[in-house]
């Protein structure tokens, strides 16, 4: 059985920083690009960022170019993505993914892409 297992969010004041942790386990992810998507009260969900299957390639919605930074340990089957220069706007749902297609040579922004999502984690930028 496929589970993805986030960690990490919480409450944090605008300007701060949280880490995020994706735990995954039931394949073997070190074959299939990984990514962040999050979800905000009232709005569509919109993807933040994926990283490669080897780790060598990422990207970056605009809107978290520069502060957030993604990171994977094959090793571990663990996703990471570091949030720094948090501002309210990054307040959201955030859900780890699993890409469906495995070595995906170029990364994908569309969720329908995704196969396996976590349950979520609830980031609060708030003072």
């Amino acid at each position: 059985q496929v589970q993805l297992v986030e960690s990490g969010g919480g409450l944090v004041q605008p300007g701060g920083s949280l880490r995020l942790s994706c735990a995954a386990s039931g394949r073997t992810f070190s074959n299939y690009a990984m990514g962040w998507f999050r979800q905000a009260p009232g709005k569509e969900r919109e993807f933040v960022t994926a990283i490669s299957w080897t780790g060598t390639s990422t990207y970056y919605a605009d809107s978290v170019k520069g502060r957030f930074t993604i990171s994977r340990d094959n090793a571990r089957n663990t996703v990471d993505l570091q949030m720094n220069s948090l501002k309210p706007e990054d307040t959201a749902v955030y859900y780890c993914v699993a890409d469906r297609i495995r070595r995906r040579a170029v990364l994908a922004a569309n969720q329908w892409e995704y196969e396996f999502w976590g349950q979520g984690t609830q980031v609060t930028v708030s003072s």
